[in-house]
């Protein structure tokens, strides 16, 4: 018997590009710089104590399963958080690409038998009560890519 990952087991699908995340170091200056340029309006903005970002979410449309497409800025909080290490590194920009799904748990599970490595064992809590997961990035291109859950 093989161990090799059944490679034909059905996944549950990510249905969206849901956001991509922006690093930043001033998120007002960062939020006035996309209403002012595109028009865009923040949906949502909080504070994430357990990554440790200041986060607004922009939205930039609606989506056919009833989701949206945003923008998410994220501020570092303290320095020891991810997105301000990203930013030390790497200066402002893109920071990672999120899929949207109805099942993060199943979806999570079906990538990560399929090779993929998954960064959370379990899904967490993400902006207003999502779950969450993060994917290894030498895994997906080069690009730390989130898989969300919305609460809706």
């Amino acid at each position: 018997m093989s161990n090799a990952p059944d490679r034909a087991a059905p996944v549950p699908a990510a249905t969206r590009l849901d956001h991509v995340g922006i690093a930043c170091r001033d998120l007002d200056a960062s939020i006035e710089f996309y209403r002012s340029t595109y028009g865009f309006e923040v949906e949502h903005e909080e504070v994430n104590e357990e990554q440790g970002v200041r986060e607004a979410m922009l939205r930039v449309n609606g989506a056919d399963d009833g989701g949206a497409t945003y923008l998410q800025l994220l501020e570092p909080t303290r320095p020891d958080s991810p997105v301000a290490r990203f930013l030390e590194r790497n200066g402002e920009g893109v920071h990672h690409i999120a899929f949207g799904t109805g099942d993060v748990a199943g979806l999570a599970a079906g990538v990560g038998g399929r090779g993929v490595r998954v960064l959370d064992a379990e899904p967490r809590r993400g902006t207003a009560g999502s779950r969450i997961v993060f994917l290894h990035p030498k895994d997906c291109g080069g690009v730390l890519t989130e898989l969300v859950q919305s609460a809706h």
